[in-house]
């Protein structure tokens, strides 16, 4: 028997229960993995408290995972038994000790890159490559603002924006997250519990507003974040970890003739060739040490509860994972 988080209600971390649970063997064009490391992210907080009701209930959260594959099933030819595969998946499954998954959604993991490395890095890396990439590419002469610049993806992100030659300021919520910001290539990095963000951008850009800004907070940053954009400027909302933004007038972008976006990863990542090649990219950057990452903070699969509470309470600098 394997071991799996269940969710059967919705509400706060004490709702997330370990439970035995029976794998099986894998059907055509699945793979059956052996889990040893998963991710935690600030989505699976949504989903654990209904915010995001998108998991059917009872059912298991978790949308990314490493581990390594023990049993294939018919016609799979992308990753054979005994290879370290990770993955992440919108059909989630993730927090368990073992699960079957589609070979299509897998993806080889090199040696240069640890479990729990790829475990805390896969999903938050490749939202960062889309970011910078295809939802607004970042090129030189770019200056960019990046809410919760201490996080998950906010890390990989100024690393990312900075290595493309853009200018990258950030905001945090204490002292020592904004250290962490500084030290990830912001060139300047705003403690938002004490300056307003708004008017530091302003001073920093001598008014001119930034190109983009990279908002994963969403109620307490969104209007915020459009005060601080340039003419023709770009909002592009991947997250709401303060809670969900309030109706905005469409009119409201005719400010400054902005544009405004809300991607998902899953529909970047849909064609088996592309996801392949951003990860590719991505280990490469993470081998090369072109995007570097401390070791995640770590809690047993067990803990998940303890581990939704952290993050949401804020206490948490970086990635987070379940060990299994």
């Amino acid at each position: 028997m394997a071991q799996a988080i269940m969710l059967r209600e919705h509400g706060g971390p004490q709702v997330l229960r370990l439970e035995e649970t029976e794998v099986g063997e894998p059907g055509p064009g699945m793979v059956r993995l052996q889990q040893t490391v998963v991710g935690v992210n600030f989505h699976d907080c949504y989903v654990r408290s209904g915010l995001y009701q998108t998991l059917k209930l009872p059912g298991v959260p978790g949308l990314e995972g490493v581990g390594r594959v023990t049993a294939t099933g018919q016609g799979v030819s992308n990753i054979k038994v005994g290879e370290r595969a990770a993955y992440f998946t919108s059909g989630y499954g993730a927090y368990a000790s073992e699960r079957i998954i589609h070979e299509d959604l897998v993806l080889r993991v090199p040696d240069s890159v640890d479990d729990q490395i790829a475990a805390a890095v896969l999903l938050k890396g490749l939202t960062a490559s889309m970011l910078v990439h295809q939802v607004h590419e970042i090129g030189p002469g770019d200056t960019v603002l990046v809410h919760a610049a201490a996080g998950g993806v906010g890390l990989l992100l100024c690393q990312w924006a900075k290595h493309l030659g853009a200018t990258v300021i950030g905001t945090a919520g204490s002292a020592a997250k904004v250290e962490l910001a500084q030290a990830a290539g912001c060139d300047e990095a705003i403690n938002y519990t004490e300056e307003n963000f708004v008017e530091r951008v302003a001073e920093i850009t001598g008014g001119k507003g930034v190109s983009v800004v990279y908002d994963s907070v969403g109620k307490d940053t969104f209007y915020g974040s459009l005060e601080c954009l340039a003419d023709r400027g770009h909002l592009v909302n991947f997250g709401q970890s303060s809670g969900p933004i309030d109706p905005m007038p469409v009119s409201m972008l005719s400010k400054g003739s902005y544009t405004l976006s809300r991607p998902m990863l899953f529909h970047y990542t849909a064609e088996r060739a592309r996801l392949v090649q951003m990860a590719d990219d991505l280990f490469s950057a993470l081998s090369s040490g072109m995007l570097q990452m401390d070791p995640p903070r770590s809690w047993p699969l067990a803990q998940a509860a303890e581990a939704h509470r952290a993050l949401e309470a804020r206490e948490t600098m970086g990635a987070v994972i379940l060990t299994v």
